[in-house]
């Protein structure tokens, strides 16, 4: 296999000498999941998925954030599913961090590599498949998609980061960028997942608080994350867990870039109660 810029888990156990102490925190604001607790004991398995686990990183919580699912998928050779989505309400996006994965939507191959992303809309045909000699590792982003009278569904498409130039935030040159797959005003789309990019020294130089809920799965690099009233050091294969107006602001501590894989909710009014 070749070799890939992304994090992803392998699994195992960790030795008896081992110190349990570890940066793994669950608060009533947010959830710090390191890479060192993706271990085998961990994974879990689904209905008509062959030679196929997954790490759970997140699922709807009363509560706390309760729009998403968002899971590290491992695939091995000959595996895959042909049904792989019972829910016709969920939509998702797939990204691959380690191998080759065959992506079939509506009859229409497609082979996705490290960077490979993939819209799947609510309802459409779509079936994965390793067909390489290696195992597939790859992000599945669950949300049921919130449909609006008058706007058209999205389409399904295909694509890959690195053919994406990075939108450069205003006032940073360029050290802080955001690779986004959808654009923003386009309001078919109920959530945007993009990558975000910061050069060594780089910060979010304020506590963001607003009201989408955020995974954030660190891709490279390492960072202090400020989550909350807490400062959290967090590396690549880290995964952070946001509920809704949860402040946030990093610093990116090199030597190389700190890069991140971003869900959030968006383009939908608040839903209010009826009693």
């Amino acid at each position: 296999m070749t070799s890939s810029p992304y994090y992803s888990p392998s699994g195992g156990h960790p030795p008896q000498t081992q110190l349990l102490t570890d940066r793994a925190v669950f608060t009533e604001a947010y959830a710090v999941i390191p890479k060192g607790t993706m271990r085998d004991i961990v994974t879990s398995y689904l209905p008509f998925w062959e030679k196929t686990r997954l790490w759970v990183l997140s699922r709807p919580l009363s509560g706390f954030a309760e729009t998403f699912s968002q899971y590290i998928m491992e695939v091995q050779p000959g595996g895959g599913s042909k049904n792989p989505e019972q829910d016709a309400d969920a939509e998702a996006v797939l990204f691959v961090v380690q191998g080759k994965l065959t992506l079939t939507i509506e009859r229409t191959v497609h082979v996705l590599e490290d960077g490979g992303y993939a819209y799947l809309p609510a309802g459409c045909a779509w079936t994965v498949e390793n067909s390489a000699d290696a195992p597939v590792r790859f992000h599945w982003i669950r949300k049921a998609y919130e449909a609006v009278e008058g706007l058209d569904a999205p389409d399904a498409f295909v694509t890959n980061e690195k053919q994406i130039k990075p939108t450069e935030m205003p006032g940073t040159d360029g050290k802080w960028a955001t690779t986004r797959f959808v654009a923003p005003e386009d309001l078919r789309h109920d959530m945007h997942v993009t990558i975000v990019t910061f050069e060594p020294g780089a910060v979010i130089p304020f506590a963001e608080t607003h009201v989408m809920e955020h995974g954030l799965y660190v891709l490279e690099g390492k960072a202090v994350y400020r989550l909350n009233q807490d400062w959290v050091e967090v590396e690549a294969g880290d995964y952070m867990w946001l509920r809704a107006f949860c402040p946030q602001a990093c610093y990116a501590g090199g030597p190389g870039k700190f890069r991140y894989l971003l869900y959030k909710d968006v383009n939908r009014h608040m839903k209010l109660s009826r009693g």
